[in-house]
C-alpha cells in the first residue's frame, strides 16, 4: 500500500476542486467512516473519510454506502458545525499524511464560525478531528486519545490540537538540485530513500530507483514528483497476490497486472471499496457468520453419526441370510450351542452363525428376522434423515456464502429469512421497520442490456419469480451455491451473455476459481418445488458456459 505523503499531496491537488463548495449532507455509515456530500462547481460530490486501521483514506467516491437508521453522535456533531458550510481551503504541508479542510459555517445564532476538519491518514493511528479555528481546540474526534495512551499529545474534546510529531526528514519539494545530486551520487536502496526524504513509502522509493537507472538523477527526481503531484496516470497493479497503487505509473512492477484510472478517487474505489464493504458486513454480521458456522459444524457431526448408523443398518442382508439358513437347518442343532456352521445354499460356501444358547433353533431364527425388520425400517428413516441433513448443510452453506459476499443492506434480509423459518430470533429494534420489497443489485452490460443479481434468497426468489419475464435469460453456477442472475432480454448478444455469466460466477462460492461452469436457460424453464427452502429451484433445457470471475469487469458493469 502507498497512501504516503506523496499520495496525500496528489490527493490534496485533486480535492482542490471542492474549494468554495457547500457541504449539503453528512453521514456516518459506521464508527470508522464519514461521508460528506458537497456541492461544488455545479456538481455533487461525495467525500469518503475513513480511519480504518487497514483502509484509512480520504477521496471522492462514486460508490453508495448504506447509512444506519440513527446517526452516530459524532455525525450529529459534524452536522451541527459543518452542514451548510463552505470549504474555505484544503491545506497540506506537502510531506505528512494529513489534510486540513478549513470550513466557514454559521452557529445557531447565525454568526459566522470557522472550523477545521483534520484528517490524519496514518494506518492504525488514523483519525478525523474537528477543531475550532478561533482557539485551535478540539471539538471532538472519531477516535479519542487520552494521556494514558499517548504522552506526546491528547486527542479529547476541549484539548489543544497538537499535530503528530514531525519526522525531521528532508522535504522532497524543497531540496536543492545540488543536494539531490550529492545524495544519489552513491548507490542507494529504497530504505535509504525512505529514511532520508519525507513523504516517501518503499513503493515510491523503489519506483524512483527504477526510473533513475541510466538517467540523470536530478531531472528524474523532479519529473517523478511532478507526475505524482498531478496524478499523471493513477495506476493499480496486482502482482503475486499483492496490490500496489500510485498516482503515477509503476514501471518497476511492469510484469504485474496493471490498470489505470481517470482519477485518484476511482483508483481508491477500486482498491478499497470491496474490502471496506466486506469489513462493514463483518461489523454487522459477525454474530450471524458465527451462528451459521456453528450450525454447519453441528450438521456435519450429525451426518457422521447418521452415516455410522446407516453402515450398521446396511448389514440387514446378512441378518436375513442368517434367519433363512437357520430355518433351513433347524434339524441339525438343538438348544445350547453358541454358534453353528452351515452351508450357504446361495453360493455353496460355509457360514458360521452366532447363536444364543438360551434360545431354541426356531427362536434364534426369529431373532434374526426381527433384527432384520428393525434394521430395514431404521435404514429407511436414516436415509430420510441423511437426505434432510445434506439439504440443511447445502442451505446453510449457501447462506454463509451469501453473507460472505453480501452488502450491509442484504444482511437484514438474510436474518428475516431465518426468522421466518423459525431458525433465528430477530434482535429487538427500537423502531419498527416497514417491510420493503427485496431489491436485487443492478448492472448494465457493455452493450447496454440490464442485468439483475440476487444477493440473498429473498432477492433470488423475488427476481426469478416476480421481476423476471418468462422469456428472459436466467443464469446460475452449475452445482455451486450462488446468486440468481437474470438478463432482462429474450435474445441477449454474446457479450452480454458472457458478462452475465461472469457476474454469476463472481457472486458465487467459486469467486476465487477459474473456468467456472455457469448454466443458463429461459425463466420459463426454472421451477420452485413445493415446500422447498428459499432460493432453491430446479431448471431444465439449460446450456453451460465456462467463465472466470473478473473483479475489474464487475466494477465496470456496476458503474455503467
Amino acid at each position: 500500500m502507498a497512501f504516503d505523503g506523496l499520495f496525500t499531496r496528489s490527493m490534496a491537488n485533486e480535492l482542490s476542486q471542492l474549494v468554495s463548495g457547500r457541504i449539503t449532507k453528512i453521514h456516518q455509515p459506521n464508527a470508522l467512516e464519514v461521508i460528506l456530500h458537497i456541492r461544488a462547481n455545479g456538481a455533487n460530490s461525495k467525500l469518503m473519510i475513513s480511519i480504518h486501521p487497514s483502509y484509512a483514506r480520504v477521496h471522492l467516491t462514486e460508490q453508495a454506502v448504506e447509512n444506519p437508521a440513527e446517526p452516530a453522535m459524532f455525525c450529529m456533531l459534524l452536522r451541527k458545525h459543518l452542514e451548510g458550510g463552505f470549504i474555505h481551503a484544503i491545506a497540506h504541508d506537502g510531506t505528512e499524511r494529513i489534510l486540513q479542510f478549513v470550513i466557514e459555517s454559521k452557529n445557531e445564532l447565525g454568526d459566522p464560525i470557522m472550523r477545521k476538519l483534520i484528517i490524519e491518514v496514518m494506518g492504525r493511528h488514523s483519525n478525523c478531528i474537528l477543531v475550532d479555528v478561533a482557539n485551535d481546540k478540539i471539538i471532538d474526534s472519531l477516535k479519542h486519545l487520552p494521556p494514558s495512551l499517548n504522552s506526546y499529545r491528547t486527542v479529547l474534546p476541549g484539548q489543544l490540537y497538537i499535530a503528530p510529531p514531525a519526522q525531521h526528514k528532508v522535504s522532497p519539494y524543497s531540496v536543492t538540485d545540488e543536494e539531490i545530486a550529492t545524495f544519489f551520487s552513491e548507490q542507494k536502496n529504497a530504505q535509504e530513500i525512505v529514511n532520508h526524504f519525507a513523504a516517501f513509502s518503499p513503493l515510491h522509493a523503489n519506483e524512483l530507483l527504477a526510473r533513475m537507472q541510466g538517467g540523470d538523477a536530478v531531472s528524474t527526481f523532479h519529473t517523478f514528483l511532478k507526475e505524482i503531484t498531478t496524478a499523471h496516470k493513477p495506476t493499480y497493479v496486482e502482482k503475486d497476490g499483492k496490490v500496489a497503487f500510485s498516482p503515477t505509473e509503476l514501471t518497476h512492477l511492469e510484469d504485474g497486472q496493471a490498470s489505470t484510472y481517470e482519477s485518484l478517487g476511482a483508483l481508491l474505489d477500486r482498491v478499497f471499496f470491496a474490502r471496506a464493504e466486506r469489513d462493514r458486513v463483518k461489523q454487522q454480521a459477525g454474530d450471524l457468520e458465527r451462528w451459521l458456522s456453528n450450525e454447519i459444524d453441528k450438521l456435519k457431526l450429525k451426518m457422521k453419526k447418521l452415516q455410522k448408523d446407516f453402515d450398521r443398518a446396511s448389514e440387514l442382508d446378512q441378518l436375513q441370510l442368517y434367519g433363512e439358513l437357520l430355518m433351513a437347518n433347524l434339524y441339525q442343532f438343538e438348544k445350547g450351542p453358541e454358534k453353528i456352521t452351515v452351508k450357504n445354499y446361495y453360493n455353496g460356501e460355509t457360514v458360521t452363525i452366532p447363536l444364543s444358547p438360551r434360545k431354541t433353533p426356531s427362536e434364534n431364527a426369529q431373532h434374526y428376522f426381527t433384527r432384520y425388520n428393525k434394521a430395514k425400517n431404521a435404514l429407511i428413516m436414516i436415509e430420510e434423515q441423511l437426505e434432510k441433513t445434506r439439504a440443511d448443510i447445502d442451505y446453510f452453506e449457501m447462506l454463509a456464502q451469501q453473507v460472505q459476499q453480501a452488502a450491509p443492506s442484504d444482511i437484514e434480509e438474510i436474518r428475516e429469512e431465518l426468522a421466518e423459518q423459525g431458525l433465528l430470533r430477530l434482535r429487538a429494534s427500537k423502531k419498527k421497520k416497514k417491510p420493503t420489497k427485496p431489491t436485487p443489485e443492478q448492472f448494465i452490460s457493455s452493450t447496454g442490456t440490464k442485468i439483475s443479481v440476487g444477493k440473498n434468497n429473498k432477492q433470488n426468489d423475488h427476481l426469478t419469480f416476480k421481476l423476471a419475464k418468462k422469456n428472459e435469460i436466467w443464469l446460475h453456477t452449475k452445482d455451486i451455491p450462488g446468486s440468481h442472475v437474470v438478463i432482462h432480454h429474450s435474445e441477449p448478444d454474446e457479450t452480454t451473455l458472457r458478462e452475465a455469466a461472469i457476474l454469476s460466477a463472481y457472486f458465487s462460492k467459486a469467486r476465487g476459481s477459474s473456468s467456472v461452469p455457469v448454466d443458463y436457460t429461459e425463466i420459463r424453464h426454472v421451477k420452485k418445488p413445493s415446500g422447498s427452502k428459499p432460493g432453491f429451484v430446479i431448471y431444465f433445457e439449460q446450456k453451460t458456459l465456462f467463465v472466470t470471475p473478473d473483479d475489474e469487469l464487475v466494477l465496470q458493469l456496476k458503474q455503467n
